[in-house]
């Protein structure tokens, strides 16, 4: 599956261009709020959407706007470095200002985007309120690294490290040579495989000339004449503050240092940190970000919960507990609803709040829980998942990877929300964002943690080759460090299931066992059906209760909560003739969930075509047959059902094809079915009628998970 771009995760309220001096530049703004950011571009090898860790989290408390710096994204790309000096682009930003209405702004920049930031402020200090540097670089005169004794505009004599950057190498084909160096110094920080794709995929939306062109601008080659940057500091007097990763090899902290010389100003060094932090480290500066936007905008930010109105002591709060439960995957849902309530048995006084998200809010809601107002501020996963998936096609690992600015995006809404209100526990299920950053910024954990999952270990599709290997590896090697130098950070690790139900295969070469480790560092709860398996014990009692024909088999077919499963259900729906002629009286439900559109499916004689069904469980309890994607909530409520079902696993989905399968295997249930098989309509009825009310032999599902949970946890309490 060819590889799509990255939708974002926050659309703009408005964009637009302003062309000057014949150059068309591209904006957009987010947000609102009395107080405007406007984040600059950086050099022309990157466009605005280097941002996109920020725009999410800054457009909920300001009003933000972003442009393309000429030479890249929307923006033109004239010809010759007089077209891209400093001036130029401090003039483009004030045009974007205008463009925008935009009367002042704290301004932001990114590496040489500093120095645009800078040119701006002292040419028109009305516009500019505060100046924010993030890896600043510029032209003043401090002694360099070697990179900076590079003959830039001479003839490759070498093409080896720093050699890289030579306008000629980038001409004659070197220049994805010289991007994958750059950003790899760019972000030398372990683990920084999806910083630096994201930034090479950027740089190829340009050319080696626009960026040669633009470099020449920048630093005065060519003959082209430039404004020492020492009498541009003189000019500024706004509040400045520069933000500098002490191992940035790209431009050294001592650049920064002297800016604030220049300009009266501050400095906060990043330590351990590259060029890139706002990339790399987004929520270290998402809040320097936004302390500094509120000081210099004086105002309070727009859209934050506030101070709280009031204090109590410790011992007169009720108990509160945060619960975040993953929208991917709807039975998330009701296993979290078990445990909650195995939480409560054990705390009656315990508050819980619940942030989520659609379809999960649906259930939540259903069930009278409380939702906390700030899932509205969610970025929504199950629509990236459907914008990653093709037919019947998610490749799991890339797609959870490219989530990365939804996943900053929410951890920023979760992160407002406990600075601003007291939890006594937060507890979070399959919460990747929450896991994640709150093991890269620890100093956020202010309250007992406990972290569910049913599959641990990334695992690489045979497909990918050696390149998916070693990402996977690499993402679980980052995750096996974070566990080993923060174990604090998590109070409960728990694994939703048995030992045995963990693969058998470890997490890539040189690293350990996934079991192994999983063993040593995860309590096991059992699974966690979230439903007592008496209630689906007797059919004929359920399929009563649910009008189904007590004569005729019936076959539910079930996709998920997500939109993924469109495909299948038309193959389904394919089939149902076929089958029916085998089997007349055969009846289908057909479960589109909360995200699909019944109308957009054919009709078929004997068919019921529903959307979100409450107790779906009871209906699969009470099948002769199911059609299920190979989801493991759904699987293991059939298994605890005893219902005869085909699983059909997404394809180059990790999960559904080695972890889901593996625990399938070890309880005897289910019969997999390849999605190349189930495309056929004669070999899918043919499964459905060789499969319809087959006898089976599960192995019995535990009964008591969530109740083990629940105690593993209320021990936080």
């Amino acid at each position: 599956m060819a590889p799509r771009p990255q939708a974002p995760a926050t659309e703009p309220a408005t964009t637009g261009t302003v062309t000057r001096d014949g150059v068309v530049i591209g904006y957009a703004v987010y947000g609102g709020g009395s107080t405007t950011v406007l984040l600059m571009p950086t050099w022309t090898v990157v466009h605005s959407r280097i941002w996109k860790a920020q725009i999410g989290y800054l457009a909920r408390h300001f009003r933000v706007v972003t442009f393309d710096g000429r030479g890249n994204g929307r923006s033109d790309r004239p010809v010759g470095g007089a077209a891209y000096t400093d001036e130029v682009y401090a003039a483009d930003a004030l045009a974007v200002l205008d463009a925008t209405a935009t009367a002042k702004a704290v301004v932001v920049g990114l590496s040489w985007g500093l120095t645009w930031g800078l040119h701006l402020a002292a040419a028109h200090p009305d516009r500019v309120v505060g100046l924010l540097g993030l890896g600043g670089s510029s032209n003043v005169d401090i002694p360099r690294t070697g990179r900076d004794l590079i003959d830039w505009e001479g003839p490759t004599t070498s093409t080896e490290g720093w050699a890289k950057y030579n306008r000629q190498y980038w001409l004659e084909n070197g220049y994805g040579d010289f991007l994958a160096f750059f950003f790899g110094q760019m972000f030398g920080e372990p683990h920084s495989t999806k910083q630096i794709e994201d930034a090479v995929g950027w740089a190829l939306e340009t050319t080696p000339q626009a960026v040669a062109d633009a470099t020449a601008g920048m630093h005065g080659f060519d003959g082209i004449a430039t404004t020492p940057i020492e009498e541009v500091c003189a000019r500024v007097n706004c509040p400045v503050l520069l933000v500098h990763g002490t191992h940035d090899v790209i431009s050294p902290a001592a650049v920064s240092q002297r800016i604030a010389e220049l300009t009266g100003g501050s400095v906060v060094l990043l330590e351990g940190c590259g060029h890139g932090p706002s990339a790399r480290h987004p929520v270290v500066v998402n809040h320097l970000i936004r302390d500094f936007a509120e000081r210099c905008g004086g105002t309070p930010a727009a859209g934050a919960a506030g101070a709280r109105p009031s204090w109590s002591r410790a011992d007169r709060r009720r108990r509160k507990a945060l619960f975040l439960s993953s929208p991917i995957g709807l039975g998330h849902a009701r296993r979290d609803l078990a445990i909650a309530d195995e939480l409560r048995k054990r705390h009656p006084d315990l508050e819980i709040s619940w942030l989520a998200q659609h379809p999960v809010t649906t259930v939540l809601e259903r069930a009278g829980e409380l939702v906390h107002p700030a899932s509205a501020w969610l970025a929504n996963e199950s629509a990236h998942i459907e914008h990653e998936a093709g037919e019947h096609d998610l490749h799991a690992f890339q797609a959870i990877r490219r989530m990365d600015e939804v996943l900053v995006q929410n951890f920023m809404v979760f992160d407002d929300v406990v600075r601003d209100e007291q939890y006594d526990l937060v507890v979070g299920d399959e919460a990747w964002d929450l896991d994640y950053f709150l093991h890269e910024n620890p100093e956020l954990k202010r309250f007992p943690f406990a972290w569910m999952t049913d599959f641990v270990g990334w695992l690489p599709m045979p497909e990918g080759g050696a390149a998916e290997a070693a990402l996977t590896a690499d993402y679980n090697a980052e995750m096996l460090e974070h566990r080993a130098r923060h174990r604090w950070v998590r109070d409960r690790s728990i694994f939703v299931g048995s030992p045995d139900d963990v693969v058998p295969h470890d997490f890539g070469p040189g690293l350990p066992g996934i079991r192994e480790w999983t063993e040593a560092n995860f309590d096991f709860a059992g699974y966690v059906t979230g439903f007592d398996q008496t209630e689906i014990s007797d059919r004929g009692r359920l399929r009563t209760e649910l009008a189904h024909p007590a004569d005729a088999p019936v076959c539910v077919v079930t996709v998920g909560g997500s939109g993924v499963g469109t495909p299948l259900l038309k193959r389904v729906l394919d089939a149902v003739p076929l089958a029916r002629r085998e089997i007349p009286d055969l009846r289908f439900l057909v479960v589109t969930g909360p995200r699909i559109d019944r109308g957009a499916l054919p009709r078929r004689h004997g068919v019921t075509v529903r959307g979100m069904v409450p107790d779906l469980y009871k209906h699969l309890a009470a099948a002769d047959l199911a059609v299920v994607q190979g989801g493991l909530t759904t699987c293991m409520e059939l298994t605890a059902s005893r219902t005869p079902f085909l699983y059909v696993p997404l394809r180059h989905h990790f999960e559904q094809n080695f972890h889901v399968r593996h625990r399938l295997e070890r309880y005897r249930a289910g019969a997999m079915l390849p999605y190349e098989e189930a495309a056929d309509p004669d070999g899918l009825a043919a499964a459905i009628v060789a499969n319809l009310g087959r006898a089976v032999d599960y192995r019995p599902v535990e009964d008591d998970g969530a109740a083990r949970a629940g105690e593993l946890i209320a021990e936080l309490l």
